[in-house]
């Protein structure tokens, strides 16, 4: 590696350490905090990068893992379920909101027709991740206001999908008067990618899984992303495109959990440079040349977007106090807008000097969002009443209630049970065998490594009620108990034990439950020798209930004096 490469790298990690974390503290979100550091590194400001454009072209793999994330989590029942909200909210949100700023941008800014069909929309698009921070903040994500803020996020989502398409009709050098062809020539390839992914992709990851080796499957990860993208950037569609429809394509796999885990160390570190490299080409002088005008086209959009989502909220069953909170915390423009935006700029589909404007304009939309999420939250206060709003799903992973961490033998017995009570519930195991199996038998069953954070948290553990850990690993259960306490500590834990010894550190470790399946052997074989010899029904239950109270009361006052938590 070149030593100025390697500076640079050592410049961009120091200002991204020292800026986020800020960012982060003062509630203003990391992705403000990349912008900033960007800034203040870049030559606008101390100028200690100067390979600026030779960094954006790595940064656009995180825009592309970024949409591969979004393709991966987007559930077509979890759209058929919130469809009014989704559909009928987020949708109007999109159309009339992009429609009135595509037409202030032509009509009143003279920006070229073909520029403002894309920016009105792309301003209309509010951030996902930012908004969704504030609102696990404010513990609102379950409210009506939160759930419907949700919705039209998801929407904007897949709004970006068409946006993406759009751009290289709308550039210069995608325009010709073969665009039906094109079209055509597009959908059919576009087929043939679907028709093999479906029934090509998913066997090859099982191989890969046989294997057993994490590196070669985090390449496999990298590879299908990657590759989806340089295919149809090749057919005249974009990188993004691609890599987005690589996620729908994995999204009902067996496997993605474990491909979300491999992913998302990259995604986040690669995103986080494409947001630093925005800031690196942001001109600042454009700020502090007329800092008036700048905010005066600030509060314009804000001023219209809040103005035509509040009353549209209304229209969908919210109060005038939630409809003006949603229509707040959503007001302002985000992270889509800047991929959109720098994937126009080297079309040539948008000017320097217009990019720089609206890269300008989002920042400053980005930055005053805590101070609107805020007046957002006590207009929200309120107790919802009791009405359809239970028909809005809620955030993403609540729907499942319990996780099993192993689907061996006495996993599947759980999970035979917690289906017969119509709980739901998902299971993770990493034998690509048992997987296999157990999704052919019906069961949500995930190919991941267990003791892997990433992969829980894309199975939804942080929002599930209970975890039961039921692997045959004593090394693996007491790593997986001590991650999840520590990680958080209300969860409610129960795990397979072995011995007593076990058990008791189990319990210790932060443990809700164990229970040595030892002793639960044990005990049933003596209830049939029991039987067997005629002692009446009322003395076994007698003696071996009290044999198991002894028994686990040992391990609840060992976890009580390593100082832990006795469950009531």
């Amino acid at each position: 590696m070149h030593p100025s490469y390697l500076v640079d790298i050592i410049i961009l990690l120091t200002a991204s350490v020292i800026a986020v974390p800020f960012f982060q503290a003062i509630r203003l979100g990391a992705v403000p905090g990349f912008l900033i550091a960007g800034v203040v590194v870049g030559p606008s400001c101390l100028g200690l990068i100067g390979n600026v454009h030779e960094i954006s072209y790595l940064s656009e793999i995180g825009v592309v893992l970024l949409l591969f994330v979004i393709g991966i989590e987007l559930k077509p029942s979890r759209l058929w379920r919130m469809r009014q909200i989704v559909f009928g909210l987020g949708s109007l949100q999109v159309l009339v909101t992009g429609a009135a700023l595509s037409s202030l941008s032509y009509f009143v800014f003279n920006i070229p027709l073909n520029a403002s069909i894309l920016i009105g929309p792309a301003l209309a698009l509010s951030s996902t991740a930012f908004v969704l921070q504030l609102l696990n903040e404010q513990k609102a994500l379950s409210s009506k206001y939160g759930r419907t803020s949700f919705a039209i996020l998801l929407l904007q989502d897949l709004a970006v999908v068409p946006l993406l398409a759009l751009i290289p009709l709308l550039s210069s050098q995608g325009v010709d008067t073969n665009i039906g062809f094109a079209l055509i020539k597009s959908l059919a390839i576009l087929g043939l990618i679907i028709l093999i992914g479906r029934y090509f992709l998913h066997p090859i990851l099982h191989r890969v899984a046989l294997a057993k080796n994490s590196e070669v499957f985090t390449a496999s990860a990298l590879l299908i992303v990657l590759g989806a993208a340089f295919i149809l950037e090749h057919i005249g569609l974009s990188q993004a495109m691609g890599a987005f429809l690589a996620g729908l394509l994995i999204s009902d796999s067996s496997y993605k959990h474990q491909v979300m885990a491999e992913i998302q160390p990259f995604r986040g570190l690669l995103l986080g440079l494409f947001f630093m490299s925005m800031g690196m080409s942001f001109n600042l002088s454009l700020l502090l040349d007329n800092p008036v005008q700048s905010i005066a086209i600030l509060a314009l959009l804000i001023s219209i977007k809040a103005s035509i989502l509040f009353p549209l909220a209304y229209l969908f069953d919210l109060n005038t106090k939630k409809g003006l909170a949603v229509a707040l915390i959503l007001a302002q423009s985000g992270e889509f807008a800047l991929v959109l935006f720098s994937l126009a700029n080297k079309a040539n589909l948008l000017s320097d000097v217009l990019f720089q404007q609206l890269l300008l304009l989002v920042l400053l939309s980005m930055i005053v969002t805590p101070l609107l999420a805020h007046l957002a939250h006590r207009l929200s206060k309120s107790k919802d009443l009791p009405n359809s709003s239970d028909e809005v799903e809620q955030i993403p992973g609540n729907d499942t209630q319990i996780v099993l961490a192993g689907f061996g033998r006495v996993g599947h017995r759980i999970g035979e049970i917690l289906s017969l009570s119509d709980y739901n519930f998902v299971a993770l195991d990493s034998d690509a065998t048992i997987v296999k199996q157990a999704s052919a038998d019906g069961f949500p069953v995930f190919y991941g490594d267990i003791r892997n954070p990433a992969v829980l948290k894309s199975a939804g553990a942080a929002n599930a009620k209970a975890i039961i850990i039921t692997v045959n690993d004593p090394e693996a259960s007491e790593q997986l108990v001590a991650s999840l306490h520590t990680t958080h500590p209300d969860m409610k834990i129960f795990v397979r034990g072995h011995s007593l010894t076990q058990c008791k550190e189990l319990r210790a470790m932060g443990a809700s439950g164990a229970i040595s399946e030892y002793v639960e052997v044990s005990i049933e074989l003596s209830r049939m020798a029991l039987n067997n010899i005629g002692v009446s029904a009322n003395k076994q239950r007698r003696v071996l209930n009290a044999f198991r109270e002894k028994y686990y009361a040992e391990i609840d006052n060992a976890s009580l004096s390593k100082g832990g938590a006795k469950e009531p």
